[in-house]
């Protein structure tokens, strides 16, 4: 073990600091000048669904819980607003009513007609019974955008239910929809338009989003001339991918909650925000985006405060510190394992080990939100796991390699393959020499992982994050790895031939499938590139295969690994 030397500890302190503001830097306080009204929202969309629950899975929560919800909300909100009238063993109206809120009452439609039939009959039946709670009803959500049912089936349901209800009836969808389908507005009370201008098939920034919905609203109003017009989503998403430079965040919401109320206040609008809580079940079918349009988180936690300055992620110096703390332990392994490190080179390795801190830490915090799913915590566990045993490699290596060692003889895709193959069948004999072998074999596995996984953005990118917190402690293996000269140097298969120009074309074709206005995608093809230039240059040069000189001498400059 090498003795830390006494400038070590004010070198790490310094290190320390520049992570600290780092992490600083990245959640500095938005949106202090922009006020937000302490009136009441108008609506929000209300489904009280918690982690492990999903109506998918038929999986409801109690009526105890739904009361726990609205009572959250009463205070905040003049209404609700669900979207089925069949749902769970509990009462969404009665509950709303004995807290003194108001219910846009949902009758969900769906391609099942035998179903819609039990909606619609269920819907009738609770606005008579509420009909001092129950202030419109919505038949039909998107319904059309989701071609569930032809438009004269639609319009059959509207007129069963506005026949057989006192209050207005509603049908709600996307913007564009009541364009190319005007003649539903003659078979209703109220247009209730959805803007989600994240989603629209020319996303608007956070900057555009609210005069966007204004000047639709305008045009809507001129094509519809008579009838109420209502927003009935209107919303941001606080987490998941960018589309174009329409960026999720905690701080966006915020900007956009704050802009859009003021906006309905000064021109009257009848709206509905999207929604009151964060839904953990939608990730299955909309991504990481799709479970994050809640103004409170999924645990019942405001996401963040409705005035003063918005902060991205309050609990970034829990986040700094782990980074601190993991490259504390990372140097201490890394020199645990290297007698007679010399001052300077003890520096060199804490740098290193600050880097793959917080590229670890980054990791976790990055990715420890998004486990939702039984299956997607294994994947999330499996990764974390992979990325702190290759952290682990990484500082051992570059240890030995300022120590002055040489380093072993390069590894390659087959070599990989081999070893994931004992892995699988529990073959550990050929892992003896690991700490040799397993640092180039793991970062192969990650680059493979990494091809495979951009091939899915290009071919099905909609609902699919930029994985780069995935691999972040692979992309800065690779740096520190060629910065102290230690990439491989030929003796490669196909296999990396394969992998590395699959990874680069990827990059390219999906910068350009997602725009040059698209940061987070410019981020994650960088990253990628850089996966795959080492394995592009392995193949360009096949005749420099790195070899151990096994009649090295023994002394600390000149050991093997």
């Amino acid at each position: 073990m090498s003795r830390p030397s006494p400038l070590l500890l004010p070198f790490l302190a310094l290190l320390f600091g520049l992570m600290a503001f780092g992490w600083w830097l990245a959640n500095r306080p938005y949106a202090a000048d922009l006020a937000m009204s302490r009136a009441q929202f108008n609506s929000v969309s209300f489904a009280p669904f918690r982690p492990g629950q999903s109506p998918l899975a038929g999986r409801f929560p109690s009526a105890a819980e739904v009361d726990t919800d609205v009572a959250l909300l009463a205070g905040r909100v003049r209404a609700l607003r669900s979207y089925a009238a069949i749902e769970g063993a509990y009462d969404t109206a009665a509950i709303a009513e004995r807290h003194g809120l108001k219910l846009w009452q949902g009758i969900w439609l769906g391609s099942d007609r035998a179903a819609n039939e039990r909606e619609i009959a269920h819907g009738i039946e609770l606005a008579n019974r509420y009909p001092e709670t129950i202030d419109r009803v919505v038949v039909g959500n998107e319904v059309l955008l989701r071609r569930d049912l032809p438009v004269q089936a639609l319009i059959a349901a509207l007129d069963r239910v506005r026949a057989a209800v006192r209050q207005p009836v509603t049908y709600a969808d996307v913007w564009e929809f009541w364009q190319k389908n005007p003649q539903v507005a003659d078979h209703v009370d109220i247009v209730t338009l959805h803007f989600l201008p994240y989603w629209e098939d020319v996303p608007t920034n956070i900057d555009g989003a609210v005069a966007h919905i204004d000047a639709i609203c305008r045009q809507m109003a001129s094509a519809f001339p008579g009838k109420r017009i209502a927003v009935g989503e209107a919303g941001w998403p606080s987490r998941g991918r960018w589309r174009a430079d329409a960026a999720p965040s905690v701080v966006n919401q915020a900007i956009f909650l704050r802009r859009f109320v003021a906006l309905a206040q000064r021109e009257r609008l009848d709206y509905n925000l999207i929604e009151a809580f964060d839904q953990d079940w939608k990730y299955r079918s909309e991504g990481t985006v799709g479970a994050h349009w809640g103004l409170w988180t999924a645990a019942r936690a405001a996401k963040f405060p409705l005035t003063g300055a918005v902060v991205e992620n309050p609990d970034w110096p829990l986040d700094a510190a782990v980074a601190c703390g993991l490259a504390v332990l990372l140097l201490a392994w890394a020199l645990a394992g290297t007698p007679g490190l010399r001052p300077a080179t003890q520096m060199k390795l804490a740098a290193l080990a600050a880097a793959a801190g917080v590229a670890l830490a980054y990791a976790g915090a990055e990715t420890v939100p998004d486990l939702t799913d039984g299956w997607v915590r294994v994947a999330g566990a499996g990764n974390l796991a992979g990325q702190t045993l290759l952290a682990l490699l990484l500082l051992h290596r570059a240890a030995l390699l300022l120590a002055g060692a040489r380093p072993p003889p390069a590894r390659n895709g087959a070599d990989a393959t081999a070893t994931v193959q004992a892995l699988l069948g529990l073959r550990l004999k050929g892992l003896r020499d690991w700490r040799a072998s397993l640092l180039d074999d793991l970062g192969f596995v990650f680059v493979w992982t990494a091809a495979v996984l951009q091939w899915l953005l290009v071919i099905d990118p909609r609902y699919r994050d930029f994985p780069i917190p995935t691999f972040a402690v692979p992309v800065v293996a690779v740096l520190v790895r060629a910065g102290l000269g230690d990439l491989p140097l030929g003796a490669a298969g196909w296999e990396e031939c394969v992998v590395g120009l699959a990874l680069a074309i990827g990059a390219v074709v999906g910068a350009v499938q997602e725009g040059m206005l698209n940061r987070q995608s410019l981020a994650w093809s960088l990253c990628t590139l850089v996966l795959a230039l080492p394995l592009l240059l392995r193949c360009l040069r096949p005749g420099h295969e790195r070899r151990s000189d096994p009649a090295l001498p023994h002394d600390r400059r000149t050991q093997t690994l």
